[in-house]
């Protein structure tokens, strides 16, 4: 087997020419390389603690039913600001001829999998029924509105409907990333009710989505056994309950044969959000999907699950706290938002308003590639705000604020997470 050697060198440029013209292959200090599979690395890595990361569980292997979010290929086109708006596009989409649409839309070229003349014949083969439009997941805490009929090739490019279509039902679902070529602090986690699009938390690489539970259709009961039919399944390979059980048997409380659905993903989401984590394991985050480590502490796995759902209550801005948010928009206006920009506690979308009680780290809080106050504001340039969009902003400042405190929480229990593997 070839033998892999390694070495490096930090500095200005002209530095590193003198450096390269004094070495040659036969005087460079070289560290062995012990490569390991399955991905064969030319770096150092910390050998001892990749073995502890790689005994944990692959976030595909807990949940075997995912995929990528939507493509749509042409977003202008599918995406928008409300329900009506996308509405009435479709409709006049639909009937335009060709060419005319193309301009129109400002469509450009056709695509392999993505052209005028698909999009059209999908929308006019569903029947250009209200019952297709939907909320989708456009990027952090941003909602807008499509058309989706989960055919491939149509109005969407890939719709990834064999995922997608199990979050058209009452349902959540994590989102997460394979890889991040980005060097920032790992955060590339979310939980949705919706379908979502594929840069839905990085425009550097696209995001995946589990759902939580998977729901029958009469043409595909291949996905499940025959008793049940009719029923939503966990999206949860067995073998982890059954370990779970195994682990927790004197400790589950009587008259509780398992645990649930629900509590195994708020407990991973709760720990996916431990900062210990992320920066313990972040080497490895970034070039594979993350992995999990399961106490053996039933108590310990109960309140991280506790603090997972308070996170995903948190992020679905839904909690009561929110009657009563941190930040204000104190100043009547016109509400355009032209430049956001952070100044003293104050986020200014003009020269005359501004949101106040904003603290520099909710300022700066990034979830996956995106810094997310900023992007929230920046995505609307040149838009006036909405009075629900203004509630709706307020919310995620107060969103944010919470996520970070509770993250601290779940750091404390983290460290215990780690002995009781």
């Amino acid at each position: 087997m070839a033998k892999v050697y390694h070495s490096e060198i930090f500095g200005l440029r002209e530095t590193k020419y003198d450096w390269l013209n004094n070495h040659s292959i036969t005087n460079v200090k070289w560290n062995k390389l012990e490569s390991n599979s399955e991905f064969y690395l030319f770096i150092p890595q910390d050998q001892t603690l990749q073995k502890v990361y790689q005994a944990f569980t692959k976030i595909t292997e807990i949940f075997p039913i995912n995929s990528v979010g939507i493509v749509t290929a042409r977003d202008a086109l599918t995406i928008g600001w409300s329900e009506d708006e996308i509405w009435k596009r479709v409709q006049n989409f639909a009937i335009l001829e060709k060419e005319l649409a193309r301009q129109t839309y400002q469509l450009g070229k056709d695509a392999r999998d993505w052209k005028v003349e698909f999009a059209q014949r999908d929308l006019k083969e569903s029947g250009l029924d209200k019952n297709h439009l939907t909320e989708i997941l456009y990027r952090p805490f941003d909602v807008r509105y499509t058309y989706y009929t989960g055919k491939s090739r149509g109005f969407h490019c890939m719709p990834r409907g064999n995922v997608m279509k199990h979050l058209l039902e009452e349902n959540i679902g994590l989102i997460f990333h394979k890889r991040e070529e980005l060097q920032i602090p790992y955060s590339h986690f979310l939980i949705t009710d919706k379908i979502i699009e594929h840069g839905g938390l990085s425009s550097k690489t696209t995001c995946y989505l589990a759902p939580l539970y998977l729901y029958p259709e009469t043409d595909k009961k291949d996905l499940f056994s025959e008793h049940e039919t009719g029923e939503k399944k966990p999206n949860i390979k067995p073998e982890l309950f059954e370990e779970l059980k195994k682990n927790f048997w004197e400790s589950i409380p009587s008259g509780k044969k398992d645990v649930t659905p629900e509590e195994i993903f708020f407990y991973i989401y709760a720990v996916l959000y431990s900062n210990k984590y992320r920066k313990k394991y972040a080497e490895f985050l970034k070039i594979d999907f993350p992995r999990v480590p399961f106490t053996k502490d039933y108590k310990l796995f109960i309140q991280l699950g506790k603090l997972g759902k308070q996170l995903a209550d948190l992020h679905f801005l839904k909690l009561k706290e929110f009657d009563k948010t941190i930040s204000k928009f104190p100043i009547d206006g016109n509400n355009k938002v032209e430049k956001p920009k952070y100044e003293n506690e104050r986020v200014w979308i003009n020269k005359e308003q501004y949101f106040d009680g904003i603290k520099e780290e909710v300022w700066q809080y990034q979830i996956g590639g995106y810094q997310v106050c900023q992007k929230w504001l920046k995505d609307r340039k040149k838009r006036t705000l909405t009075l629900d969009e203004i509630k709706t902003y307020c919310k995620i400042v107060t969103s944010l604020s919470k996520t970070i405190d509770l993250q601290i929480e779940i750091d404390k229990y983290f460290e215990e997470v780690e002995k009781t593997v």
